[in-house]
This record gives C-alpha cells, structure tokens and sequence, in this order.
C-alpha cells in the first residue's frame, strides 16, 4: 500500500485576508464549530466584526449551557503585544467570560500571560491560546487544524462550581456522573462496530454529556437523572420554533423509527424544544453500565441520522 506524505501549508495561501477571508471563513457554522469541539464549549449567536467602542472583535458570540459571551480574537501571525491589549480590550467592552485568541504561532511570554490569566482570574472566567494549522495528504485539499496552547482548569473549574451549588455531598455524585461518561466515551471507542456519534472532549462532572450535531441550532444530549431513576436521549432546539414545527408535522414518522415512548416538549416561553427519550433504570448499578451505555449510543445514532435532515 502506498502512503501519502502529510505536509504542512502555509496559512497566508489560504487565508490572505485575516479580517476578508479567516475571521469570515471562521464565522461560517460549520467552521467555527471545528474550534469549539477542541475548546469543548458550545458556541451560538455568532457575530463577526462586532463594535467594541472604536474598535471591532473579530467574533461575539454566546456560550449555550451558560449564556456567557465569548470573543474571539485572530492573529494569523505570531503573538504580540498589540493584540493581547486587543484582546483585554474586547473582553471588557463585551464583559466576556471566554476569551480565545487563535494564532499562527506564540511566543513563550505571551503562553505564560495566558496561563497566568487562568491562575488568577475568577473561576467564571477562562482564556484560551489556540493555534491554528493547515495540513494536507499529497494533492487534497487542506485540513484545519486547531491545537490549544493553553487553557484554564476546567475540570477542577466545573466540579468546584457544582459543589458549591448543591447541598450535602454532591462531589461523590458529580465524580460518579464524570466516571460514567468517561466509559461510556471508552465503551463507544472500543465498539467493534464504528460509531459516527462525535462525543466530546472531556467527560465533566454533571448529569449530561452533549453531543455534537454539525450545527449551533441544535445538539443531542444524554443524561444521568438519578432523581428520577432513569437515562435519556435527547434534542435540544434553541430558540428555534420553525425547526420544531417541522419535525412535529413528521411526528407520526419518526415515532416509526424511534418508537412511541418519545416525547415531544415545548419549554417555557418557547425558548427552547426538547424531544426525548427516557429508559427507566437505576443508573448507580454499575453491572448494568455497559447496557446502558449499548441504548445511549444506539439511539443516539438513531437520533443523528433522523433529525440531521432539518438543520
């Protein structure tokens, strides 16, 4: 068999422009959720070129779970000190809590202002150095590749806010749900069958685990309820009614493919619409844990390949 050789591409032949051509190649959906699967955030409401008093970030945007603004700063170059001030400057004029400064490379100096950043800022905020690359295999096209330089704590982050947040013991419980999700993510990478699902990064301690769906309008998500004695598969649509009303008027349909135990529901203020799955059982039995990860990874494919025709 004969291999190919991957090479590296240089930036600029792709991407002359860093405002005309990267930042808007990076706002597309498609791209800049090939950054936020690294980052493992969820990213939505995208805006490119957004007024920052005189000056401009070169992306806004919002974070799902949290809500909080995240800005996005390119430098198709080397770090400097002109755009770290940019990137502080952004971050106030937009209070954000994310901050993301993608680079073609970094000098030490500015990784260590970076990781000091994350040392000493509250625990609501994070920065992220990013690089990004080109590569290609002989004559395809060239593949971006982002590689995170730095970037904050973020299990000690979540397990630190979770406990803070719930009465008694929580971390026992948070620890259980993180050590679920990262066999299940095990599990699904030693099927001998392929699996398309896209899990992400790094398994946290909290009672879902989302999945990526190749969109920011939606995602699949499953979840460890241990009030309820049950696990489930879900999607979750923001926002977005018209998405909704369309998979409502093939409800009959994709109940034949899904079953008729799934459950169609309107949140309040039709801010958001769930359409979900739910399997009885008691999630702290860890015998039953591979069974259980067997029915999230099959009917979250299920879920993949039936709704992935609406977005």
């Amino acid at each position: 068999m004969k291999l190919g050789k991957i090479e590296k591409v240089d930036l600029r032949k792709v991407w002359e422009h860093e405002a005309l051509k990267f930042t808007k190649w990076l706002a597309k959906e498609e791209n800049i959720l090939l950054l936020a699967e690294e980052l493992d955030i969820s990213i939505e409401n995208i805006k490119p070129e957004e007024s920052a008093g005189r000056y401009s970030v070169d992306i806004l945007a919002d974070e799902v779970s949290t809500n909080r603004k995240v800005i996005i700063e390119n430098q198709l170059e080397a770090t400097d000190h002109k755009h770290l001030g940019q990137l502080l400057t952004y971050a106030s004029a937009h209070d954000a809590s994310i901050i993301i400064w993608i680079v073609k490379d970094y000098t030490e100096e500015h990784k260590q202002a970076i990781d000091w950043f994350n040392k000493h800022m509250p625990e609501e905020i994070s920065f992220f150095l990013v690089q990004i690359e080109l590569w290609k295999i002989g004559n395809s096209s060239p593949a971006p590749k982002f590689n995170i330089v730095s970037q904050p704590n973020n299990w000690a982050k979540t397990l630190k806010k979770a406990a803070s947040q719930e009465k008694g013991n929580p971390s026992e419980l948070k620890l259980l749900q993180q050590r679920f999700w990262g066999e299940l993510k095990d599990h699904m990478n030693n099927k001998t069958t392929f699996s398309k699902l896209s899990l992400g990064r790094t398994p946290r301690p909290q009672h879902w685990y989302d999945i990526s769906f190749g969109t920011t309008k939606a995602n699949i998500s499953f979840s460890f309820n241990s009030k309820q004695s049950r696990i489930s598969c879900e999607l979750y649509i923001k926002n977005d009614k018209s998405i909704y009303d369309k998979i409502v008027e093939d409800e009959v349909q994709i109940k034949k493919q899904l079953d008729d135990d799934l459950s169609f529901l309107e949140l309040p203020d039709k801010a958001a619409f769930r359409i979900i799955k739910t399997l009885n059982c008691d999630p702290f039995n860890e015998e039953e844990w591979k069974n259980y990860f067997d029915w999230l990874i099959d009917n979250g494919e299920k879920f993949q390949k039936t709704f992935k025709k609406y977005f």
